[in-house]
């Protein structure tokens, strides 16, 4: 059965059980084809799997396979993908590895030559938003950069996905909290609206007609010679979130256990992306707003997704006020697993890190699998501060005798 409390003590560093995580957040999920064959491997209800977040193709985690796993928490989901549309009018959709799974009424797609094109909003009066190659598991935003004009850049442009809540959708949290009521999981609520210049989102996938500064390249470039204008929209993005958490918050209250306040990557492989005293000036002064409001208004605690190399940025994320970090990719460079815990763990959550999802869990033997998460469940679940998932979603192509060897792994170091 599953343990909220696992989740609870976790989040708040007592030692206990090491809780277990799956699908909760949009950083901790599995892709839909691996979904299946896992859901296979366990021998579960044959049905044809849901697409919950279609811009990593994840697949919807149902209660069987939560239990078979030993999952302890849910979703909290918003109302609307960050594509624009929302999880209902469920269709048939055949994907270009010949999977047939369900996807959103709103998911339009064509093919085009050898690739699959998106449509955002599912409105076809205007240019495809993102593309996926036939060789491909996933959607790559499209560039459609409106052209700006570098005189009269209007912060707005680039808030126009930040907007304020509607009543539809505090109706769909109220709805979503009463269906959860009594649940045995640790929900965790992705409310969106709080991840400041999140790569994801810059080139506006689910909007039809982006505006303002949309090309990747132009945006890592504002970062360091158009920050007043950064500043401009960030203010203004930190006030609309913060008003539209004391929203959701009235509807939501204590459902949740953790927000996943923030998307935003500041790390590859090698080094962070930006340096610490960017990162002071630049992001930490409207992440501590709405941490701060958070702590001062809820029991909630916040969850920071960041991959990479970003142990030189810790003590800053820290510092912003986040209470845990995901999804620890301790195989990035300068991230050792137990250097972050002896540095960091007794004041931030380690929300992941589990096992290495480049290399062991798709390529590795399920025995080299189940020591690696062993290896991992010991260095973090020491003196609590850990919540088990992989590093990053589970990806396609991954075995699921691997898989299903990692959480048995994890059932075998709690017992």
């Amino acid at each position: 059965m599953a343990d909220k409390q696992a989740v609870y003590d976790a989040l708040n560093h007592k030692q206990g059980k090491v809780a277990v995580d799956l699908g909760a957040t949009p950083t901790s999920g599995i892709h839909i084809s691996t979904m299946q064959k896992l859901r296979e491997r366990y021998g579960l209800e044959k049905r044809i799997p849901k697409v919950i977040e279609p811009f990593q193709m994840l697949g919807m985690v149902e209660d069987d396979l939560r239990e078979a796993v030993g999952c302890d928490t849910a979703p909290f989901w918003a109302r609307e993908t960050m594509l624009g549309f929302e999880n209902k009018g469920w269709k048939q959709w055949t994907a270009p590895w010949g999977q047939t799974v369900l996807v959103p009424a709103g998911f339009v797609t064509k093919r085009v030559g050898d690739r699959t094109v998106f449509y955002a909003k599912g409105n076809t009066d205007y240019p495809p938003s993102m593309a996926m190659p036939d060789a491909s598991f996933f959607f790559d935003s499209i560039p459609r950069d409106s052209g700006f004009d570098e005189n009269n850049l209007d912060p707005r442009d680039n808030l126009e996905e930040f907007g304020e809540i509607s009543q539809q959708d505090l109706d769909f949290y109220r709805d979503q909290r009463d269906e959860y009521s009594g649940s045995p999981y640790a929900l965790c609520g992705s409310f969106g609206g709080t991840g400041l210049g999140d790569i994801a989102l810059i080139p506006g996938p689910g909007m039809e007609n982006p505006k303002g500064i949309r090309s990747v390249e132009e945006w890592y470039v504002s970062t360091a010679i158009r920050r007043d204008h950064l500043h401009a929209i960030f203010e203004r993005q930190m006030d609309i979130a913060i008003r539209n958490l004391e929203k959701i918050y009235d509807v939501v209250g204590d459902a949740v256990c953790v927000s996943f306040g923030c998307g935003t990557d500041f790390g590859a492989q090698l080094a962070p992306m930006c340096s610490a005293d960017t990162f002071r000036k630049l992001y930490r002064p409207y992440y501590r707003q709405v941490n701060d409001w958070v702590h001062a208004h809820t029991k909630w605690k916040t969850l920071k997704h960041s991959c990479g190399a970003i142990e030189p940025l810790m003590g800053e994320i820290i510092d912003a006020g986040f209470d845990a970090i995901n999804p620890v990719q301790w195989t990035a460079s300068g991230m050792d697993a137990k250097k972050l815990k002896v540095n960091y763990g007794k004041d931030v959550v380690f929300w992941g890190g589990g096992i290495d999802t480049q290399k062991t869990l798709p390529y590795g033997t399920p025995s080299e699998v189940a020591d690696e998460t062993k290896r991992v469940c010991e260095i973090f679940a020491k003196d609590g501060g850990f919540v088990f998932n992989a590093i990053h979603n589970i990806q396609a192509l991954t075995p699921p005798e691997n898989v299903v060897a990692m959480f048995e792994a994890v059932k075998e170091f709690n017992a």
